[in-house]
């Protein structure tokens, strides 16, 4: 099993919206790192760290699970989507996505002012400097980590 964040601003998907849809495509994915990571490695029961950005409390807010790896993106096809994709062709897709169902929400968000002191994490791209991935792998120690400093 693998680790994962996915960032997402909670005024357009948060983990409240998840939790009461239950599972959803999780779309709109336009960077091609993150793609090739939805692609060629995101599996199966992989879980999902759902991190809050661009809103007042940024952070971790809870947990995601994959139900079903990356397949095209239908959204690069639809002319009124904000995803919409002139250069993609359906025999030829450039943009993925994948299902996540809903697991868990934390009591409080573990906010990035927490997550960029702690040392377990001081090689995760998340904290650094200049990063805007919307996807980032997460590895196992980190995870544990922020495991550890969530409120459940």
């Amino acid at each position: 099993m693998a680790y994962w964040l996915f960032k997402t601003e909670p005024d357009e998907f948060s983990i409240d919206t998840l939790r009461v849809k239950g599972s959803s495509c999780w779309e709109g994915v336009r960077n091609y790192q993150a793609r090739n990571m939805m692609r060629d490695e995101m599996k199966l029961g992989d879980l999902v760290l759902i991190y809050h950005s661009s809103c007042k409390t940024i952070g971790v807010a809870g947990i995601a699970r994959i139900t079903k790896e990356a397949y095209p993106d239908h959204f690069q096809f639809d002319i009124d989507s904000d995803y919409y994709d002139p250069k993609s062709a359906p025999d030829n897709p450039r943009w993925l996505m994948v299902d996540i169902e809903y697991v868990e929400k934390f009591k409080r968000v573990l906010p990035l002012s927490i997550l960029k002191v702690m040392p377990e994490l001081e090689n995760m791209p998340l904290v650094k400097r200049g990063n805007r991935l919307s996807v980032m792998p997460v590895s196992e120690s980190e995870w544990s980590a922020i495991l550890a400093r969530v409120a459940r």
